[in-house]
């Protein structure tokens, strides 16, 4: 069975069967209404019974209660398992898939011999959603079930809603949208993958999901991933909780549903709570956005008086029907009935005179450093609002910090450890700082507080770049800028040079790499690290990304072609599909207009740059190029047809120019709203326009066709098409435009032929499998293609008369080099950048 050990029988007693949890028990009234959908279909409401009740006698669940471990994936077996055990009054330990030897420790520290578990007992949680709480939560049947109907009431759930699993099962707000749907006869796709993966959308769209739930984190990585919630209409309701997200960020997500048709719900809760105990009513979203709203149906709140906190706020209080029986600390615990009637949250509050409550901050969350009362979540606030992304912590009569940092930036945690000191009126000697490249997260998707002063303690080891090794340290390395846990390689500038060294070095950290790994967080992608030796990867081949493989065979083809060693032409037309692939991919994965326009441009000047340089300094010493090719416009200002050496570079300049031509496309608002909402149809749309020079229905300059970037547009818009063939309907129109429109136009079959394959290729497999000991040589061909074209021209032609072999491995040696000495100037310029702009932002007044 997929759950831990199966179901781990803890222990039992020989007492009646409990009445166990209403809506897990009542799932047949449902009768034929969809229930869950997965990957092999739709399972109705009747059908689901009929497992679960199935899964009760398999699993010997009709007998005395036992507390059951499950570590719970959002798949149908393992909701099954879960539902039967609720349904027949077995309590279930809920566990981190993710987390096996966590889990392992859980089952084993409440093993054993002990008193049965109480017969009011129906779920053990930990807080915060992390496996490794010191402490279980204890929540009855009944709160389970109240928890449940309260959020279907205010959320206003019917049968008709769809729900999605975009947060973990085992985090009581993940398991809380599962309950509340399966309450009121709704249903739940259920699916692993991230809010940024665009199968979470497809699935969105085909099941016609109405409400997707998340943590701040979530609507970070929306953001980044550039959602348009109007592309979703199916989405009625967004709702928030897992912590306090900035009020202008909720108004802001309010404003973005409002224009869709979409409410946000922000949401107060904590796991003793079962899940929910405030929310805010949609309509107040943008004008209170700083308030946690109303207590859930059946709940209240009250403040009782802190002592040292001003009029009007106190820690606050909460009663209900969902309040947890209380802890367990040891298997004992277990057996315990309703230790409490309400729960003291540990939270700040206050109330405002319409009866809204707000959050002011947590009882816990101060320190006494040499004596001083030091109110950290103020002193945080305070640091985030000068610029400063970081986390506070008590580390004992001193602050524990942790500041978001680039590897090895000691200034930058010298002057949060000077900000700190000053607002908590502490010594600096009295503040431990770390510089992290991705502050630390609990599974849930909190900041992980609790990790902080480990952290500090472990200082100067844990400092900058010498945390090494982590996800947000290899794209810092490659892309030679700073990068945090949010940050993506898309959203960073990457680009198809960039991308092959970064999927190299992070295939090596995480053993498999998802494929949409440049549209996934730094701290996302740290979660699917892999052990290699343990997990499904082959020692003898891997994955790599076709684009990879596409550029350097392509690449090999051009190099070996010119010198006479082999004859496979059209290499340099497939790499201009490639490049349209790579564009969609990365510069327009992201939302804004600028910045797609920026990164396309600094896309273009990647090439273009090296290029001139290069071209020039060849041109001075040896006179063999004219101004016209060293600046990139030989096909505007050159001879019209082809001529050596002028149009050596032809391939680079049509790069460059599409890439201009491109970024001033994207530029203009219209269409830039179009490629939003038509991602697939605008590129085809483009190939067809780009067809008009192709088959010279416009002509605009010289008979040399197939080597102006006016005429091989079209190609570079059918790779940004294919880019976003997500379906088989949309690779099957890229392949009926590259069949009918690839021939005849180099009056070559066998180069036709090359081209209509290579694309193809790309268009159908997107991973190829390799034998791993080619994949380095492999990649360092791709990422080098752009050096080895640049100089294989001054290189090959020495020894292609009777050395062909000889003169193909020079030149690709001599590009191989040439490009090991540009990359880390190239990066080292970068970080001279970011420092120096880092250090212009703080200085300037009111930082």
């Amino acid at each position: 069975m997929p759950y831990l050990a199966g179901m781990v029988p803890l222990y039992a007693s020989a007492r009646l069967a409990p009445t166990g949890v209403g809506f897990a028990r009542r799932l047949a009234e449902h009768g034929a209404r969809p229930a869950l959908h997965g990957p092999e279909g739709v399972t109705s409401y009747a059908d689901l019974a009929r497992r679960v009740e199935r899964r009760r006698r398999e699993a010997d669940l009709a007998g005395v209660p036992r507390v059951q471990v499950l570590a719970m994936r959002p798949c149908e077996d393992d909701v099954v398992t879960y539902l039967a055990c609720l349904a027949a009054g077995h309590p279930v330990l809920v566990t981190d898939p993710g987390s096996p030897e966590s889990a392992r420790r859980l089952a084993e520290r409440f093993a054993g011999d002990g008193p049965a578990p109480h017969p009011d007992l129906a779920l053990l949680l930990s807080t915060s959603g992390s496996t490794g709480s010191p402490r279980l939560v204890r929540l009855a049947a009944s709160a389970v079930q109240a928890n449940a109907e309260a959020i279907a009431d205010y959320l206003g759930l019917t049968p008709d809603d769809v729900a999605i699993t975009a947060l973990p099962l085992h985090y009581c707000y993940g398991l809380s949208v599962l309950h509340s749907h399966l309450a009121v006869g709704a249903s739940v796709v259920l699916t692993e993958t991230s809010v940024v993966d665009p199968c979470f959308w497809a699935a969105v769209d085909d099941a016609g999901v109405t409400s997707v739930a998340g943590v701040p984190h979530s609507f970070t990585m929306m953001e980044r991933a550039g959602l348009r919630l109007e592309d979703h209409p199916s989405l009625r309701l967004l709702t928030q909780a897992g912590g306090r997200m900035d009020p202008e960020r909720v108004r802001d997500w309010a404003r973005r549903g409002r224009d869709a048709g979409c409410d946000l719900v922000v949401m107060y809760g904590q796991t003793e709570a079962t899940a929910r105990m405030a929310y805010l009513p949609p309509d107040l979203a943008e004008q209170r956005p700083d308030c946690v709203g109303v207590p859930v149906p059946g709940g209240d709140l009250r403040l009782d008086p802190v002592p040292g906190q001003p009029a009007g706020v106190g820690e606050l209080v909460y009663t209900g029907p969902n309040v947890m029986m209380g802890y367990a600390e040891d298997r004992a615990d277990l057996a315990r009935g309703h230790d409490l009637t309400e729960l003291r949250t540990g939270d700040l509050g206050s109330q405002d005179p319409d009866g809204l409550w707000r959050v002011v901050g947590r009882l816990s969350r101060f320190a006494k450093v040499l004596g001083l009362r030091v109110d950290l979540d103020r002193v945080e606030a305070r640091l985030r609002e000068e610029g400063y992304d970081v986390l506070l912590a008590d580390g004992g009569d001193r602050l524990a910090l942790a500041v978001l940092a680039a590897p090895g930036d000691e200034a930058r945690a010298t002057r949060v450890r000077a900000a700190a000191a000053g607002l908590a009126g502490v010594p600096e000697a009295a503040v431990d700082v770390v510089a992290l490249d991705a502050l630390p997260m609990l599974p849930s998707g909190k900041p992980d507080r609790a990790a902080v002063p480990a952290l500090a303690a472990r200082q100067p080891e844990t400092t900058g770049a010498s945390a090494g090794g982590s996800v947000a340290d290899l794209l810092a390395t490659v892309l030679g800028r700073p990068v945090g846990p949010d940050d993506t390689f898309a959203g960073l500038g990457g680009d198809s040079l960039s991308y092959v060294e970064a999927s190299v070095r992070l295939e090596e950290h995480l053993g498999r790499l998802p494929a949409d790994w440049h549209l996934r967080t730094a701290v996302d992608l740290e979660a699917c690290a892999t052990d290699r030796a343990g997990g499904s990867e082959s020692r003898w081949t891997a994955q790599v990304d076709t684009s990879v493989v596409l550029r350097a065979a392509a690449i090999v083809a051009i190099v070996g072609t010119h010198a006479n060693l082999l004859g496979v032409v059209g290499g340099a037309h497939v790499l201009l599909a490639v490049t349209g692939y790579n564009l969609a991919r990365f510069a327009l994965s992201r939302p804004a207009r600028r910045d797609r326009v920026r990164t396309v441009l600094a896309g273009a000047g990647r090439v273009a740059l090296p290029a001139v340089l290069w071209i020039s300094a060849v041109a001075l010493v040896t006179g063999q190029y004219p101004w016209t090719t060293a600046l990139l416009v030989n096909h505007v200002l050159g001879p019209p047809g082809w001529s050596e050496p002028e149009w050596h570079y032809w391939f680079l300049e049509a790069m460059v120019w599409a890439l201009v031509g491109l970024a001033a496309l994207v530029a203009v608002p219209a269409v830039h709203r179009a490629e939003r909402r038509w991602p697939f149809a605008l590129p085809v749309a483009l190939a067809l326009l780009g067809l008009l020079t192709r088959y010279e229905v416009v002509v605009l300059r010289g008979p040399d066709v197939i080597h102006r970037p006016e005429i091989v547009l079209w190609l570079v818009a059918l790779g940004w098409a294919a880019a976003r063939a997500h379906d088989v309907r949309r690779r099957l129109v890229v392949t009926a435009l590259l069949v009918a429109t690839v021939p005849g136009f180099f009056e070559d079959p066998a180069r036709e032929a090359v081209v209509v394959v290579g694309v193809l290729v790309l268009v159908w497999v997107r991973r190829l499998r390799l034998p791993r000991h080619l994949v380095a040589p492999l990649s360092a061909l791709a990422a080098a293609s752009l050096w080895i074209y640049l100089t294989h021209w001054q290189v090959y032609p020495h020894l292609e008369v009777d050395h062909p072999m000889l003169a193909t491995l020079a030149s690709l040696v001599v590009g191989l080099a040439a490009w090991r000495v540009w990359t880390p100037l190239c990066r080292h310029a970068r970080r001279v950048v970011a420092a120096r702009s880092s250090r212009v932002l703080h200085e300037v007044p009111g930082r």
